[in-house]
């Protein structure tokens, strides 16, 4: 049985057949696992031997032009990463699991804290990279074949150069995060998994009272509503202090390294132009009447309303097919999507099912929402879905398993070099959802049906780029505030009403209890600013998607080398090959164009 079994959430469909539970064994075989305990000792022994032979001779090294000694410690170094990241992507799986069992708590917070002692015995390593004479190590690279492929990677580095501390600061930073944000991240999981949502006589966990918020019966949408912000008030005091104290940390992590904007590190983790970033957010909040407004509208008068309450924001259409879709015809529409593009994409996307890559159920204490986790190259990714059968959830399997086959495809590149910014990471997975869309799409025998179809998918394109943008608002404002001292729920409250009138338009009505709804969004809390990425990769793909349809010579081709190419290069190299150009302030409008276009046809059908 599998280690992380548990009873299914009360509100699980039974017309959803079996769904799959993932199999950890490939990273280990348990907990208890002989092979994890060994490799824990050796993540510290390998770190300790490692610092005491490569620490202050990087520079001497170099100087002699000894390209074979230099080499072999970076060859030490991505081994140590893959090492290491395979214990804690084993123990962070553990966790999403069930967040609410004290065992896996206490299993993942004992491997962090192992792993932080190993590694802050390699913080040197970059550290002194960075400090070498730039021409010196440029001239070594170059000479030698074996560190010529590692070049995206000290480019890459170097980019942290000018935010680098002294190494003693830089190590206490590391050692604190334990007892800092990481520590304060899992304080979040834990409130987050233990909730319960009174709806009738019901006590649903998280994610099932979501989705009520798609329910066709509005009562039952409304009961969901309700149930949330009582219980989002309940823990509101906790919730908060959270959200000012991570604010706070990033202030002072920010202040010290001399970030001149509160998302600048974001911006250069995503290895993308400030100036990028806000030339989308301001083609986005432009756009808000074309899109957002102008859509809801509609849907109030589809709904029959003057406007809408905000749980109907996500209410399926009144003759949208509410049938539950089973696990295997989800399966099978996915994969017959990305074949259709793709063999290969297909094959890919079929180890997951086939190998048990994929945690499908929702259970009390699981992770909520979904991703996809990449694990280590040595390994292989792994899929989370809380799948109840609509076609939502059909699209997200499709969109996780997008991620999943980038991973798969980046892999090869390495440890150092696998990981891909996240302004391109959305690239496969919202690419992914789109061919699996147009599928459905295509399939589609009526009117009427296309018509829910097209809503939909306006929906979900509305929640990834014009949400994301409110959401990117929001955390502008909460951690410019945050500066200047905590802010009450109250005010976290009245920002989030602000940017959510703003996003959303008039035709959405907002009851009292909405202002709580900033407090489960967990992008906050573990990846400040991330949410752009979101808008910005499907901007990028609603672009990349229309050179497809044009059919391109040697489309497909073009794009497995961009996921292929995980973290080595620039956005601007990789989307050259399609005539794409992010750097473009017209880019966006062409992303933008699309939503704008399909809810032109939604009027046309009316």
């Amino acid at each position: 049985m599998n280690p992380l079994q548990s009873p299914a959430d009360p509100a699980a469909e039974p017309q959803l057949g079996t769904l799959p539970e993932w199999n950890l064994a490939d990273l280990y075989s348990g907990l208890d696992a002989p092979e994890l305990a060994a490799d824990l000792r050796r993540a510290l022994d390998r770190s300790v031997a490692f610092e005491a032979a490569a620490k202050g001779r990087l520079a001497g090294i170099v100087a002699e032009g000894d390209a074979a000694g230099f080499l072999a410690f970076v060859r030490d170094y991505e081994a140590l990463g893959d090492l290491m990241g395979r214990i804690g992507s084993y123990a962070g799986l553990v966790y999403a699991g069930d967040t609410a069992d004290p065992a896996f708590s206490k299993f993942y917070g004992d491997v962090q804290s192992r792993l932080t002692e190993a590694s802050t015995h390699l913080i040197f390593f970059e550290l002194e990279l960075n400090r070498l004479d730039d021409a010196a190590l440029d001239v070594l690279v170059k000479a030698d074949d074996g560190l010529r492929r590692y070049a995206p990677w000290f480019a890459d580095i170097r980019k942290d150069k000018p935010y680098q501390l002294a190494d003693e600061i830089e190590r206490l930073f590391h050692e604190k995060s334990q007892t800092g944000a990481v520590a304060w991240n899992r304080l979040f999981d834990e409130t987050l998994a233990a909730m319960r949502f009174k709806v009738g006589s019901d006590e649903l966990a998280l994610e099932a009272t979501l989705n009520l918020l798609q329910d066709p019966d509005e009562a039952k949408r409304k009961a969901g509503a309700e149930a949330l912000a009582e219980t989002f008030k309940a823990n509101l005091r906790t919730l908060t202090l959270v959200t000012n104290v991570l604010a706070k940390d990033k202030e002072i992590s920010d202040r010290w390294r001399g970030f001149a904007d509160v998302a600048d590190s974001r911006h250069l983790a995503n290895r993308v132009e400030r100036e990028v970033v806000e030339a989308l957010v301001a083609a986005v909040r432009a756009a808000f009447p074309r899109l957002s407004h102008r859509y809801y509208g509609l849907k109030a008068k589809w709904l029959g309303k003057e406007v809408l309450e905000h749980w109907d924001r996500n209410a399926p259409l009144p003759k949208d097919d509410h049938r539950v879709i089973p696990w295997g015809e989800a399966r099978d529409k996915v994969l017959s999507a990305y074949g259709r593009f793709s063999p290969e994409m297909a094959e890919i996307a079929g180890r997951f099912f086939d190998h048990g890559w994929i945690d499908a159920p929702t259970r009390p204490g699981k992770a909520p929402g979904a991703f996809a986790h990449p694990t280590v190259p040595s390994a292989h990714p792994y899929v989370l879905v809380n799948y109840q059968g609509k076609t939502r959830d059909v699209m997200t399997l499709a969109h996780e398993l997008g991620h999943g086959v980038h991973q798969v495809l980046a892999a090869p590149n390495g440890a150092l070099m696998a990981p891909t910014p996240l302004t391109l990471a959305e690239t496969a997975s919202v690419f992914g959802e789109m061919l699996t869309f147009r599928s459905l799409l295509a399939e589609a025998k009526t009117p009427a049906e296309k018509k829910s179809m097209l809503a939909a998918k306006v929906e979900d394109m509305l929640n990834t780029v014009v949400r994301q943008i409110a959401f990117y608002t929001f955390e502008r404002k909460v951690h410019t505030e945050r500066a200047a001292g905590e802010l009450t729920a109250e005010r976290l409250g009245q920002i989030w009403l602000e940017v959510q009138s703003e996003s959303l338009g008039p035709a959405i009505r907002f009851s009292p209890g909405y202002e709580t709804f900033w407090t489960y969004i967990g992008h906050f809390v573990h990846s400040p600013f991330y949410v752009y990425a979101y808008a910005f990769g499907d901007c990028l793909v609603n672009s990349l998607y229309a050179r497809y349809e044009q059919a391109a010579e040697g489309f497909q081709e073009k794009y497995f080398a961009l996921l292929s190419a995980g973290g080595t290069k620039h956005h601007t190299e990789l989307l050259a090959p399609f005539g794409l150009d992010a750097t473009d302030p017209n880019f966006w409008s062409l992303g933008l164009g699309v939503i704008e276009r399909m809810i032109d046809e939604l009027e046309a059908l009316e």
